[in-house]
């Protein structure tokens, strides 16, 4: 077949978009530097070059505070001279910076750098420079560098805050195994195709583990066939993406598949793996829904396929969400199993509210207790005495239904009828509504029948501010359908 020829106006379009700046990546390790300026802008330029190896020649007259502390900290990467810059101090040098006071000075320095074929950055004066500063997340020998063009650095510096909770600390060890294992990768695998697989397999360990003996991860990461995955169970909090643990972020951006609850909100679930599998597994009373054995199976059959599964629960997992029965059962099956805890919902009305569950004028504990049996009703067995304790702080959770039967419950044993309630529904998100009342008012039914909204009922003298400050704004039956 011939070779279709294109006219200008037929042919690829352009593969990289335009660039502001070309990210390059100086080797500076045994190099000499210059910085010309003593203040603290300067000092911090200085330390840079000096963790990225660089002997580092500074030129001030009065060196500040930062500088005059660097300088003593690790004196044998710095040479100081109390003393203007000269033209003559530049040949020989890779990079070059000044902290100038003005254009003269900025332009004079610049020429200087450039006639002695130098590198040339004048901080924060981005029409002198021939290279910029970026905001850096270091996890070395892997650095990234983030430029704005000089337009935004406080941008470009929450940029970095963002990438720095998706990168465990623990990739700077993974980088530098990854220099020794090259040979013998090289040596192991002899095909290019094998070689990839191994690096792809290497790379996804990287953000969920710790490296170990090399042997023994040449072997497993070499397999043909995967080895056993792992189920990390997760702790999605209330409701509110910004409430999760930097650990419960990582574990979602490293999964194959997710298993979630139904209460696990959209906004928590945008922030997964974007090539995750999403699997809706919630059990909700009075409608259809997975049974726990269906779950523990699909779990060790997910895991044993070597998948990293992250079973993703409402609040807390440790917290009435059956956690126990699918660790025992990972267990019994070999499959290795870690948690990673949530803000638990009890914790989130709290915050929201502004309320110390163990303020010490009010309690001296905290119970959090189911508000849902086994048969849909109050559970059997609660111990409603202790429960009743006017100087404790009651947490029901799954309440909604159960809540006026509990609270005529707690009055039997002698609890005070005007011991503060409040009731949260969508705690932490958009649709977040309570209801402040006393006992009494619950006991008549004060509190409707719950919507699809995860609820949670606090019980005590911690919810008495709230009930004084908004007693005159309604009356219980006007919030009846905040559940």
């Amino acid at each position: 077949m011939r070779p279709v020829l294109r006219t200008p106006s037929e042919a690829t379009p352009q593969r990289m978009a335009q660039l502001a700046r070309l990210p390059l990546f100086l080797d500076l390790n045994g190099k000499r530097a210059i910085v010309a300026g003593g203040t603290d802008a300067a000092a911090w330029k200085a330390e840079l070059l000096a963790a990225a190896g660089a002997h580092v020649v500074v030129f001030a007259e009065v060196p500040g505070t930062e500088m005059r502390a660097i300088l003593v900290r690790d004196p044998a990467s710095f040479t100081l001279h109390p003393r203007a810059w000269t033209d003559q101090d530049l040949p020989g040098t890779t990079l070059a910076i000044a902290d100038a006071v003005d254009d003269a000075g900025a332009t004079a320095f610049v020429a200087a750098a450039r006639a002695a074929g130098v590198i040339v950055n004048v901080i924060d004066r981005p029409a002198f420079c021939d290279v910029q500063f970026g905001a850096i997340v270091n996890r070395s020998p892997l650095v990234i560098g983030i430029s704005t063009d000089g337009a935004a650095p406080v941008l470009g510096q929450a940029i970095r805050r963002r990438i720095e909770t998706l990168l465990p600390p623990t990739l700077a060890t993974w980088a530098a195994f990854a220099k020794t294992l090259r040979g013998a990768v090289r040596a192991a695998l002899p095909t290019a195709g094998q070689r990839r697989a191994f690096w792809e397999r290497f790379s996804d360990r990287a953000f969920t583990s710790a490296p170990g003996n090399t042997d023994t991860l040449l072997a497993e990461l070499s397999a043909a066939t995967p080895v056993t995955g792992h189920v990390t169970l997760v702790g999605a909090g209330p409701g509110e993406a910004e409430l999760l643990t930097l650990k419960a972020l990582r574990a979602l951006q490293s999964a194959d598949v997710i298993l979630f609850d139904d209460l696990v909100s959209d906004e928590v679930l945008e922030l997964a793996r974007r090539e995750a599998r999403r699997m809706l597994v919630g059990k909700r009373g009075g409608r259809a829904s997975c049974r726990q054995e269906e779950i523990n199976e699909l779990m060790i059959r997910l895991a044993r396929q070597g998948k990293r599964v992250v079973r993703l629960k409402s609040g807390d997992p440790m917290i009435f969400g059956r956690a126990g029965e699918e660790i025992a059962e990972l267990r019994d099956a070999g499959i290795s199993v870690d948690v990673v805890p949530g803000i638990t919902t009890a914790l989130a009305l709290a915050a929201s509210l502004g309320v110390s569950l163990t303020h010490r004028d009010c309690a001296q504990s905290v119970r959090l207790v189911t508000g849902h049996g086994r048969n849909g009703d109050v559970p059997d067995g609660l111990d409603w005495r202790g429960l009743a304790d006017p100087h404790t702080t009651l947490v029901f959770y799954m309440a909604g239904r159960t809540g006026p039967a509990i609270a005529r419950r707690l009055l039997t044993e002698g609890l005070a009828e005007d011991t503060p309630v409040t009731i949260g529904a969508g705690i932490s998100r958009a649709e977040a509504k309570c209801w402040h009342g006393i006992l009494a008012d619950l006991a008549a039914g004060g509190f409707g029948a719950p919507d699809a909204r995860p609820v949670v009922m606090g019980i005590g003298q911690a919810f008495r501010r709230q009930l004084a400050n908004e007693a005159v704004q309604a009356s219980p039956t006007q919030h009846a359908a905040t559940g």
